[in-house]
C-alpha cells in the first residue's frame, strides 16, 4: 500500500494544534478496568511463562504490574493451565484474560477458575454449539470475550472469496464472529484484527472501526524482535491511535513482556494520550558533547523505569544549547568539560562537577516525586 494511503485520515496539524479525537465505543469491563466508552487506553501484555507454573507466572505478572501493565493475558493450552488460573488470581491485582484455542472446554474452565475475560477465535473453537457453551459460561461468570481475528487463521471460504488474507477478509471474519456471539444474546465483546504487517493491520482496523462501535484491542501481531517489533508496533498502533481508533493496546515483542509495557506507554506519551512514568528526552550527541551521555542516559533510565511519576527529564550533552533545547523538561542536566549544570524548566539552577551529575539529578527527581505526592494529600 502506498504511504500516502496508509497515512490517509491521520489528524496531522501544525505545531501544538495536534489533537486526537477518539472514537467513542461501547463500554465493557475487564475486571476493574473499563474498556471503551472513552475510558483511558489500557496497556496490556501477555506472559511467556508456562501458565501451569504458578510461581513463575505470578512472579512475571508482579513485574508487569510494577511496570504499569493493566491487563494480563495468559496462555491456556491444557486443563492444568485452566485450573492454575484460580491460584494465580489470588496472587495478582490486575485483571487476567485466558487465551484459548481449539478446545472450548478450556474456555469454560478458565471462566470458572476466575479469569476476567476470554480471548477466543470462534472459528477454531469447533462449531456453533461449542461457541454457545463458551458464551454461556462467560455470561454465567459475567466476563467479556475478545474475538481475536488474525490474518494467519482466517476461514477458508473468506480466503477463497478475497483471494487471500486481505484486510477486507479479516473484517468480514470479525463481523461474522460478532454476529454469532450476538445471536446468543451476548454483548460484552472486544475485537482485535491483526496481521504481521503494518499496512494490512491499519487498513483492517480502519475498515472495521467505520462499521461498528465495539471496543478495539489494537496491535501488530508477531511484530518481531526488539527493533523491528518496536518500529512496526509504533507505526501501526501509533497511526491508529492518532485517528482515535483503539481502546486497549499490546506491543508484541519477542522479548521480556515488561519491554512491551514500556514501549506501549512510550507510544501513548508520544501522542500525548496518557502520561505514565517519566519521559526522558536526550540529545543524540555530536562533536560538542564532552560527557559520556550514553552511560548517563542508561543509568537514569534504569533508575526510574518503574516509577509512575509523570515527569519530563532531560539529559543533554551540551551546556550551551542543552537548557534551551529542553526548556519544557521539569528537571534536566547538561554536561560540559568537567562541569555540568542542573536546570529546571530551562533555567539553570546550579553547576555540578561532572561526576556528580547523575547523583544530583536522581536526588532532584526523588524530591520532585516526594513534593508531588505531598501536594496531592
Amino acid at each position: 500500500m502506498p504511504l500516502s494511503l496508509l497515512l490517509k485520515g491521520m489528524h496531522v496539524m501544525s505545531d501544538r494544534s495536534f489533537k486526537i479525537h477518539r472514537k467513542k465505543t461501547r463500554p465493557i469491563h475487564v475486571g476493574n478496568v473499563k474498556v471503551g466508552g472513552m475510558a483511558p487506553v489500557a496497556v496490556q501484555s501477555m506472559t511467556n511463562t508456562y501458565t501451569q507454573d504458578v510461581k513463575s507466572t505470578v512472579s512475571q505478572i508482579h513485574g508487569l504490574e510494577k511496570a504499569g501493565c493493566e491487563i494480563i493475558r495468559v496462555a491456556v493450552p491444557d486443563l492444568e493451565a485452566a485450573l492454575a488460573i484460580a491460584r494465580i488470581k489470588k496472587e495478582i491485582s490486575i485483571p487476567l484474560i485466558a487465551d484459548i484455542h481449539f478446545d472450548f472446554r478450556l474456555a469454560i474452565q478458565a471462566a470458572r477458575s476466575g479469569a476476567n475475560g476470554l480471548r477466543i477465535n470462534p472459528g477454531n473453537i469447533g462449531g456453533n454449539k461449542k461457541v454457545r457453551a463458551v458464551v454461556d459460561a462467560a455470561n454465567e461468570c459475567g466476563i467479556p470475550i475478545r474475538v481475536g481475528v488474525n490474518a494467519g487463521s482466517l476461514e477458508k471460504d473468506l480466503l477463497e472469496k478475497y483471494g487471500g488474507a486481505t484486510a477486507e477478509a479479516m473484517v468480514e471474519s470479525a463481523i461474522r464472529n460478532i454476529a454469532l456471539l450476538e445471536s446468543f444474546d451476548f454483548k460484552q465483546i472486544k475485537i482485535s484484527i491483526k496481521a504481521s504487517d503494518v499496512a494490512r493491520t491499519v487498513e483492517a482496523y480502519r475498515l472495521f472501526s467505520n462499521k461498528t462501535d465495539i471496543p478495539l484491542h489494537v496491535g501488530v501481531t508477531e511484530a518481531g524482535g526488539l527493533y523491528s517489533g518496536i518500529v512496526k508496533s509504533s507505526l501501526g498502533i501509533g497511526m491508529l491511535l492518532s485517528e482515535g481508533i483503539g481502546d486497549t493496546i499490546r506491543v508484541s515483542l519477542t522479548r521480556d513482556p515488561i519491554e512491551e509495557v514500556r514501549v506501549g506507554y512510550e507510544i501513548l506519551k508520544a501522542l500525548d494520550i496518557r502520561r505514565h512514568g517519566p519521559e526522558i528526552i536526550s540529545c543524540p550527541t555530536c562533536g560538542r558533547c564532552n560527557i559520556g551521555l550514553f552511560d548517563i542516559a542508561e543509568k537514569v533510565e534504569k533508575a526510574v523505569m518503574f516509577s509512575s511519576l509523570p515527569i519530563k527529564i532531560a539529559i543533554m550533552g551540551c551546556v550551551v544549547n542543552g537548557p534551551g533545547e529542553a526548556k519544557e523538561a521539569d528537571i534536566g542536566i547538561a554536561g560540559g568539560d568537567g562541569i555540568g549544570i542542573l536546570f529546571k524548566k530551562g533555567k539553570i539552577v546550579k553547576k555540578i562537577p561532572q561526576e556528580k551529575l547523575v547523583e544530583a539529578l536522581l536526588k532532584e527527581i526523588a524530591d520532585y516525586e516526594k513534593n508531588t505526592k505531598a501536594a496531592k494529600l
